[in-house]
């Protein structure tokens, strides 16, 4: 858990937040959103907590009443422990809080859940939101084009996964981070690390160049693997290594014709800039 013990502004009222940079989440004071949700004090918003907990717990709410503990800078200058909860536990403890305050976030987790149903039904839709979203952000219709090439990219990758007996998230994140790691150089923290990211896609703050090497390291794991009757792990593995070597060897052949290092520490915000789309 990272030391930094951070304060945020919501409106004129502070909430403590912690990252834990393992787990890559952000980690919220509930005491504190409590006071800024019901308009209390925090001598209040705790007893506030404390009622509401034991009511949650009561119900058979885990989601919420499961939450965590960590030292956080309490007023007083002190590390005290403190209840806090992920954005997850948050969001749902909103919904649990008649405030006026409360209302425009539980309006847009109702407008959030209309839209995934809609988007089951009619996945199309689902491609066009991404679409207005990144224009909004001010990519550029190549990058555009690019990352939506890695989702479909992805999708055969993980199908392929799927295929030889991966049906694990975490399996799924160590093949991830292999195949990263054989063509970048850098395991997938270290690779967010660079760029300064945290909650972040890694792949939304990928250049154009980045993007077409992690398609060429997935691309060609993806057809290694279908080369191969055997499922396991260990056979997953040695195709995600060769997929990813495949990409590592184009990027050094690369970078020794230009001179210039493939893999950068650019964002989201320096790609952004660069909305024509030529890389610098």
């Amino acid at each position: 858990m990272g030391q930094d013990n951070e304060l945020k502004l919501f409106e004129n009222k502070k909430i403590r937040v912690k990252w834990n940079e393992d787990q890559e989440k952000w980690y919220f004071s509930v005491v504190d959103v409590v006071a800024v949700l019901t308009e209390n004090d925090y001598q209040k918003a705790r007893t506030y907590w404390k009622v509401l907990k034991n009511r949650l717990l009561t119900e058979g709410n885990e989601t919420v009443t499961n939450c965590n503990q960590l030292k956080m800078m309490a007023y007083d200058g002190k590390l005290r422990l403190t209840d806090v909860a992920n954005i997850e536990q948050i969001l749902r403890l909103i919904q649990s809080i008649p405030s006026k305050k409360a209302e425009p976030f539980k309006l847009w987790l109702a407008q959030v859940g209309k839209e995934r149903i809609d988007e089951a039904y009619d996945p199309e839709i689902a491609i066009n939101r991404a679409l207005d979203i990144y224009r909004r952000k001010g990519y550029s219709e190549e990058w555009i084009n690019q990352r939506l090439k890695t989702i479909d990219i992805r999708k055969e990758f993980t199908d392929e996964l799927k295929v030889k007996g991966i049906d694990t998230g975490k399996d799924f994140a160590i093949l991830t981070n292999l195949l990263t790691q054989a063509w970048s150089g850098y395991s997938v923290k270290e690779y967010k690390n660079l760029k300064g990211l945290k909650k972040e896609n890694l792949r939304d703050n990928m250049t154009n160049m980045e993007l077409v090497l992690n398609m060429l390291a997935e691309t060609s794991s993806t057809e290694i693997s279908k080369s191969k009757t055997r499922k396991g792990f260990k056979e997953a593995e040695d195709s995600v290594i060769k997929g990813g070597n495949i990409a590592r060897i184009a990027k050094e052949q690369l970078e020794k014709e230009t001179g210039k290092k493939v893999v950068s520490d650019k964002n989201a915000k320096d790609i952004r800039k660069l909305n024509s789309g030529a890389e610098q």
